[in-house]
């Protein structure tokens, strides 16, 4: 009741079991076996060895694995670059916009250091208190000496005496 197309497989990759070859033709000679000279040979390959078709088959499906995950790598490459040419955007972004807040905090501190040197008093300003400070000093200077105020003023010491 069990067909040999029925038998338990693995799915489409399964590998059918290879056909056993043909025993060699017995000859009357006394030459040696072949099987004694094909021994070492016959060791070095697999026990179940498949068709030629079948490796292609095989070969031809690793390939095409193979090209599937070299594409899905470029795609994977493709996107990082671009993450990367987007996080480069960013960061040119975020460097222009901490020197425009720099640009902005030296505007604000050189107002208020502009705002503070208008309020002080200009060149005129100071010549003009620098002439009249003289004028006074000069005026004041004669009225001591005019009314023999000269003792208000402090004496200078002569060098070997002593003030008394």
């Amino acid at each position: 009741m069990t067909d040999a197309s029925q038998g338990t497989s693995s799915g489409p990759a399964a590998v059918p079991p290879a056909p056993r070859p043909a025993p060699p033709p017995f000859t009357t000679q006394t030459a040696p076996p072949p099987m004694a000279t094909a021994a070492p040979a016959a060791s070095a390959l697999p026990s179940h060895a498949l068709p030629a078709n079948q490796l292609f088959d095989q070969l031809a499906r690793i390939e095409d694995k193979c090209s599937r995950i070299e594409d899905k790598y470029a795609r994977s490459e493709a996107l990082l670059s671009r993450v990367e040419d987007k996080v480069e955007n960013a960061a040119n972004r975020m460097n222009e916009s901490a020197r425009q807040s720099d640009l902005a905090a030296l505007r604000t501190e050189m107002r208020g250091l502009a705002e503070r040197t208008r309020r002080l008093p200009g060149t005129g300003a100071l010549v003009l208190t620098a002439v009249i400070t003289a004028i006074l000093t000069v005026v004041l200077m004669v009225a001591v000496q005019r009314l023999n105020l000269d003792r208000l003023l402090p004496q200078r010491a002569t060098i070997g005496t002593t003030a008394q």
